[in-house]
């Protein structure tokens, strides 16, 4: 069978650079991207030239910031995309290796950030589960001091980013993707929760604020309606522009209002 050409539109790095700067990008920005390689279009470059065209479009005085989760360095017994057998937990939990910010790589979030992680010059915080990754002048700012209890809260790089007026650019992402609104998760009720993983000295377990994303396309529908958000294209990819604090802020209020939720 023979494959198909690509149908585009074709993508590259200075197209990217352009297109982002029309979005509303300033360069000496700080800015969050949450991103889908497959949604821009084709890319000559791939991930790579996403990568130069934000830097490229940030200029020498931005920072770039990318989540690089890794939901996997966590308990056995919740995973369930495949679930494992459960006689095999105890020798998962001993064995797993612990969270290296150096070489442990990233999941679920795609190849963009990951690609930033493994950049020349990248910084990434200490987190075993929510850690992010950031090049730029502001990087070690941004990343240091994210505690091992605060997965995306008060202690974490989105509160920095919020402090520092940073933005979040939803780059062929939807708003499920937008970390931002967990921080708002942290200032109201929330449950807390049990969360195990392998630590420096064995498996441990440590109590945190309960956090999910149901419902954040709706927040992110109702955001938009009632926030400035600037929209526009990048290659085929919907992209939206807009402040983390104003979607903190927002999100403060959207949740405690339709998303209750009692503390445990």
């Amino acid at each position: 069978m023979v494959t198909p050409p690509p149908t585009g539109p074709l993508v590259t790095r200075d197209t990217l650079r352009d297109q982002v700067r029309e979005l509303g990008v300033r360069p000496g920005e700080t800015l969050l991207v949450h991103s889908s390689l497959s949604a821009l279009g084709w890319v000559n470059g791939g991930a790579v030239a996403v990568v130069l065209g934000l830097l490229d479009a940030l200029g020498p005085d931005g920072t770039l910031v990318v989540p690089t989760q890794t939901g996997d360095i966590s308990d056995p017994a919740l995973w369930s995309k495949p679930p494992v057998n459960p006689e095999w937990w105890a020798d998962i939990r001993a064995t797993m290796p612990a969270y290296d910010p150096l070489v442990t790589p990233s999941r679920g979030v795609g190849v963009v950030p990951e690609t930033v992680r493994t950049w020349p010059g990248a910084l990434r915080s200490a987190h075993p589960q929510t850690s992010f990754a950031a090049v730029g002048p502001r990087a070690a700012e941004i990343v240091e001091g994210h505690a091992p209890d605060c997965r995306l809260g008060e202690r974490s790089p989105l509160a920095k980013l919020e402090a520092t007026g940073a933005r979040v650019l939803l780059l062929g992402a939807g708003y499920a993707s937008c970390t931002s609104f967990h921080l708002a998760e942290y200032r109201i009720p929330s449950p807390r929760v049990a969360v195990g993983r392998p630590g420096p000295h064995g498996w441990e377990t440590v109590t945190e604020v309960s956090i999910s994303s149901d419902r954040f396309d709706e927040l992110g529908y109702d955001f938009e309606r009632d926030r400035p958000v600037l929209r526009g294209k990048v290659g085929a990819a919907e992209a939206r522009l807009f402040p983390v604090k104003d979607a903190v802020d927002y999100a403060e209020r959207w949740l405690a209002t339709h998303r209750p939720r009692e503390e445990e």
